[in-house]
């Protein structure tokens, strides 16, 4: 049987107050310059974006963009990087921040198709070519070895198919020694755990179906959130070495950093517990690959 409303709503007060006002548990220091974080959040103050909910969304998501940005390493023999999930939100600063002198962006879409997007500076326009392809059923459509750089930033968590195949593809089309950058939720975070210990919402970060719109095509939610050694294992199983693995928090979840202390407490790790993870790998051919590990696939 459900709590009385008033009984959940005077549950919630107090788990505000005890974060405001009782012992305080404080995320670990993040791994992010802070430099160039600083750099790529005033850079992204500063994009105008086509329309205004493009424009409410960048500035929502400024945050987790600016330390994307901040994770791209420098460029190496080709000087390209792809962006699958092409929004043209980092995109142009990848060229104007980060250095690379051909940026590609990746949609999902038609093998074929290809855009030609734009975004205006007062100094001038920024232009890349953005191609259509199914990222975990279709050949990505560039030669072996063509990036520097492959980033796939909130994408893996909407595959509903074949995750590894973009893993692989990501793989091939990077040259060696060349990174692979994956941003997606962490379904083992803190805000995960308080949802469950609730018994009331998804453990998700973002679990809620879009509503259908007669004549549009329907977008695909979340339908798989990663745990942090979950993504780090995928992405080592498909070739790479990791270099960086874990995870942040967000402040519009604070409420629940008490529960830190519970876990400890109770024998639980409280590593990689932010709602965000980030992971940066290097491709390395002479590495094995699992094409289907055990974790992802039924047998």
């Amino acid at each position: 049987m459900s709590s009385p409303v008033y009984i959940r709503m005077l549950r919630n007060i107090l788990r505000k107050l005890n974060y405001h006002l009782g012992p305080q548990t404080h995320a670990p220091g993040e791994a992010f310059d802070v430099e160039r974080l600083r750099e790529a959040e005033s850079a992204l103050h500063d994009l105008k974006m086509p329309d205004n909910g493009a424009q409410a969304y960048l500035a929502k998501h400024i945050p987790r963009l600016a330390r994307t940005l901040a994770l791209v390493p420098p460029p190496r023999s080709t000087g390209r990087v792809l962006e699958l999930g092409c929004y043209m939100q980092i995109t142009p600063l990848l060229s104007r921040l980060c250095g690379y002198r051909e940026v590609r962006g990746g949609y999902y879409g038609a093998l074929g198709q290809t855009d030609r997007k734009t975004i205006q500076f007062p100094d001038g326009e920024f232009s890349c070519l953005v191609d259509h392809f199914d990222a975990e059923r279709d050949r990505f459509p560039y030669a072996d070895g063509h990036f520097d750089l492959v980033i796939a930033g909130e994408v893996i968590e909407h595959l509903t198919y074949d995750p590894m195949h973009l893993l692989l593809e990501s793989r091939r089309v990077l040259a060696e020694g060349g990174s692979l950058l994956v941003t997606t939720p962490n379904v083992g975070s803190i805000t995960s755990v308080a949802k469950t210990l609730d018994g009331r919402d998804n453990p998700q970060i973002f679990f809620l179906y879009n509503r259908p719109l007669p004549g549009e095509p329907p977008e695909i939610g979340h339908v798989r959130e990663y745990t942090a050694h979950e993504l780090g294992e995928a992405v080592r199983l498909a070739g790479f070495e990791i270099s960086k693995l874990f995870t942040t928090f967000i402040s519009e979840f604070a409420s629940h950093l008490p529960l830190l202390k519970f876990l400890e407490e109770n024998g639980y790790s409280t590593e990689n517990r932010g709602e965000q993870t980030w992971c940066l790998a290097v491709k390395r051919s002479a590495l094995p690959v699992d094409r289907y590990p055990f974790f992802i696939y039924s047998p």
